[in-house]
This record gives C-alpha cells, structure tokens and sequence, in this order.
C-alpha cells in the first residue's frame, strides 16, 4: 500500500509540476508572439527592437533561475543571459563580433553545466561515438566551406578565426549535449546549430534562402527554449532523486 500511495503522489506531483511550468512559460510565449507581430526589420536598428527580440530569452532566464537558483548563473541561465546580449548586439550589424562573442561565451557557459554532476552520463554507446563523429566533422566542414567567403569580408583578418573558434566552441557544446543523453539538451543544441548555419550560409553570401529571418529566429527560440526545459527537467530529477533518498533512509 505504501508503494501505491507513494506511486500516486509522485503522479500528481509530476502533474502540479507541468501545470506550474506551463505557467511559468506564459511570459516567453507571449515575448516570441510580440516579436513576430511587431517583425520589426533589419534596417531599423534600435533599443526596442534589441528588447523586444531579447525579451523571450530573458523570460526563459528567469524560468530556470526559479528552478536552478542563482548557481544557474554561471550554468544554463548565464548562458542564456549572455544570449540575450548577443541578440542585442546583432540587432546592429557594426556589433556583429560583439554579439559572437557573447554567443561563444554562452556555449562555453552550456558546455561547463552539461559536464556538472546533475548531468552525468553512462559510458557512451558506438551510435553515441558515431554521432560524435559526425557533429565534429560537420564543423570541420562547415568552417572549411565558410573560409573562402569570410576571406572576402572586409574585416577578413577578424572574422576568419572567430568563426572558427565560435564554431569549435558550438561544436563542443554539442558534443557534450550529446553525452548527457537528455533529448532535449541534445535537439536544442542541434536546433541551435541549425540555426546558426542559416545565418552564417546568409549574412556571408554563401546563397540566399528565402524567409531566412523567419527560419533563423524561429529555430533560435526553440533551441533556447529546449535547452532551458532540459535544464529545468533536470533540476526536478535531480530533487525528486534526493527526497527519494532521503524517504529510504
């Protein structure tokens, strides 16, 4: 009898917690149908349109904040802060190494959290080494094909090895979502990646793709959100795993 009762709290405990997190979420749906009413464009550069293209992250922000507390700082949530700013920054095209580098430092800040103790991994399998593989020369890849482009960019000195570096350090942050084995960190930093390539293959005139803005920002807010939910999930398993410990004992 005990284990049923224990078995029916843990349902509606899961069941509250999907119901506090949905309306924890409110805030970020509301910021992305705002941005994507108002498509404020490219060529009206101000502090609104930085605000309102950055509100959705920082909504997110302070979902895993409520969860993770301030540690989230120097993990997911700072990560997600400092994409905030990256937005921010490229919403003015002169601030596009700004806005690189605090995507860079973001990743960095991802790939620190995914190698923190609450999301420890099992040894990896072959299909994991393989999807390692591919991640890695992918990048390889990618930046290989992107170097004759950059090279024709006026400030071709700077870019060519902050390029590389931004994807080495995206690739990583990948790779390390990939070891955590939590679908949603893994399809957020693959979405992320995709995201990311549509704005390289664009703003680098590598070719036009057609409602780039629209798959560019559509993809970014849904990697944000899934790696800010995987974050959040892990947070609730790692403390439901305590109170189960703590109940044994």
């Amino acid at each position: 009898m005990d284990i049923l009762e224990t078995s029916a709290h843990d349902r509606r405990q899961r069941r509250n917690t999907t119901c506090v997190l949905f309306l924890y979420l409110l805030p970020f749906f509301a910021s992305c149908t705002i941005y994507f009413y108002l498509w404020i464009p490219d060529s009206a550069p101000s502090l609104l349109a930085a605000g309102i293209k950055a509100a959705p992250i920082l909504c997110l922000v302070l979902l895993v904040l409520s969860y993770n507390g301030g540690w989230g700082l120097v993990g997911v949530a700072g990560g997600l802060l400092l994409s905030a700013g990256g937005d921010c920054c490229l919403i003015w095209p002169e601030l596009f190494i700004h806005g690189l580098g605090c995507f860079a430092l973001a990743h960095l800040l991802y790939s620190i959290s995914f190698l923190s103790s609450r999301y420890s991994a099992t040894s990896s399998s072959a299909s994991y080494f393989i999807l390692y593989l591919i991640l890695w020369l992918f990048g390889i890849g990618m930046y290989a094909y992107l170097v004759p482009f950059l090279r024709l960019e006026p400030e071709a000195d700077l870019l060519v090895p902050a390029i590389g570096g931004y994807i080495l350090l995206i690739v990583i942050m990948a790779t390390l979502a990939a070891r955590t084995r939590r679908p949603l960190i893994l399809l957020g930093s693959l979405v992320f990646m995709a995201s990311d390539l549509t704005i390289a293959l664009t703003k680098f005139n590598v070719f036009d793709v057609e409602y780039k803005k629209h798959i560019i920002m559509t993809t970014y807010y849904l990697a944000q959100l899934m790696i800010a939910l995987g974050d959040v999930k892990a947070v609730l398993e790692e403390d439901a795993d305590d109170i189960h410990k703590w109940k044994r004992s």
